[in-house]
């Protein structure tokens, strides 16, 4: 399998950087299976036309003349094909609960920095795709780019906070695989670099937990992730009065080993039980 290529359509902005966190997650996918990258270069305007009338959403590829829709479904097909790499879902409990952590960072996150930086999507690509782009968001968002995006300076610490079950997952591990990677990092990684695809605007705290976990990942595959028309997500000033932008205590709440006895369970007691 050394140096199979696949075809890869990928939807990209005018900086030459892919926009879409699918197909950015299918991008580590296909990587992650050893095979690299034959990419067909487009934005929003023309999908139908590069690919022949196979499909109008990507991501998309092609596997010696097979054509393979659907970010799920292609990392279902690459598992099939290719067993002897290593898997993208190594048990079907990871499928079980990465749809969860899926379900609930779009819900958490992606959503409303959606919202924050809708603007700034329309902004940033190509000319002939900001049209379409204005018009679908706006109906999506309800109501004009520039009205949904105001005020995001107000939203962004809260959506920051949001994230602290991911800080959690990720305290004691480098990836959410464990020791290495699989989808469970790339599906959630597709998040975050939609966001450097677009953001002028930082998200996150320059010191936030997730940047070690972050570098990591898009580090991967001779840096796949560290393309230069991406934006730095990180930088975000906490103001007064806002929430904080993460939880500077550490090594509270979630599941990890903190009974060892009653002198590791002592400070906790003392403080539930003293009267209101």
């Amino acid at each position: 399998m050394a140096n199979k290529s696949v075809t890869f359509y990928d939807l990209q902005v005018s900086t030459g950087a892919t926009i879409s966190p699918f197909v950015w997650a299918t991008k580590f996918a296909v990587k992650h299976k050893g095979l690299d990258l034959d990419v067909v270069d487009g934005g929003f305007t023309g999908i139908m036309e590069r690919t022949g009338g196979k499909t109008e959403r990507l991501p998309a590829i092609v596997d010696e003349g097979k054509w393979v829709l659907d970010s799920w479904g292609i990392v279902e097909y690459l598992d099939e094909t290719y067993p002897d790499a290593p898997a993208l879902i190594p048990h079907e409990s990871v499928a079980v609960m990465l749809k969860a952590l899926d379900a609930w960072f779009w819900g958490a996150v992606v959503g409303p920095w959606m919202r924050c930086y809708c603007g700034d999507y329309r902004d940033i690509c190509f000319e002939q795709d900001k049209e379409y782009v204005t018009s679908s968001r706006a109906v999506m968002l309800g109501g004009p780019l520039e009205d949904v995006q105001k005020g995001r300076e107000d939203r962004l610490p809260a959506i920051s906070a949001a994230l602290e079950p991911l800080r959690l997952a990720l305290r004691e591990s480098d990836f959410l695989g464990g020791s290495a990677p699989n989808y469970a990092d790339y599906r959630i990684i597709g998040g975050f670099l939609w966001l450097a695809s677009l953001a002028q605007t930082p998200a996150l705290a320059a010191d936030d937990p997730l940047r070690p976990w972050y570098e990591r990942v898009c580090a991967l595959y001779g840096g796949l992730g560290e393309h230069p028309g991406l934006f730095p997500i990180f930088g975000l000033e906490q103001r007064e009065g806002d929430p904080d932008l993460f939880n500077r205590e550490g090594g509270k709440g979630g599941i990890f080993k903190r009974n060892t006895g009653p002198a590791s369970t002592q400070a906790e007691t003392q403080m539930i039980g003293k009267p209101k």
